[in-house]
């Protein structure tokens, strides 16, 4: 049995229109679902063996800040360019090619190809849209990265910022 998590980006700052994409920070907001979440996932959940991160600033921020809530050994953080601007069938690839002692993966990515992968593995449950800082959790019937296929994967949970909002 295998756990996948995916988790969106925090909110990033536009305010800086000079800035390239890869290259944007997040925002107070951002920051702010950032360490929630992260405290929220390693008080309710068990912790991933490896976390891989786009190389973008926003991606890698938030990526750092649950790494941190969670003491994460970062021998096992990686941060993977491609997944920046990636399509499906690539961060497909780069989920078959994790080592099969790790098994439970987080990462840490941008739309729309979340939400298609999400949608891709699982047909449990349509996501229109992933938002930031949406957490994503899907449990695997595999042994083997290698043998991950779509619409096999079946969602452990989901968790959005605006859920946290709602039980206040």
């Amino acid at each position: 049995m295998k756990q996948l998590t995916f988790i969106r980006h925090a909110k990033s700052d536009w305010g800086n229109e000079f800035l390239k994409d890869i290259d944007r920070p997040l925002s107070d907001r951002g920051y702010s679902d950032a360490y929630f979440a992260s405290n929220w996932y390693n008080n309710t959940h068990a912790l991933p063996d490896t976390i891989i991160s786009s190389t973008a600033t926003r991606a890698f921020n938030t990526a750092l800040i649950f790494a941190r809530a969670f003491h994460f050994n970062m021998e096992n953080f990686k941060l993977q360019e491609s997944v920046f601007e990636s399509s499906v069938e690539h961060l497909l690839d780069i989920i078959r090619n994790v080592d099969n002692n790790s098994n439970s993966v987080m990462i840490f990515g941008h739309n729309p190809t979340l939400t298609n992968i999400c949608n891709e593995l699982t047909d449990d449950l349509f996501f229109d849209n992933v938002p930031t800082c949406g957490i994503v959790s899907l449990k695997l019937d595999i042994s083997n990265w290698k043998d991950l296929i779509p619409k096999k994967a079946k969602i452990q949970f989901h968790q959005f910022p605006k859920d946290f909002k709602n039980n206040d």
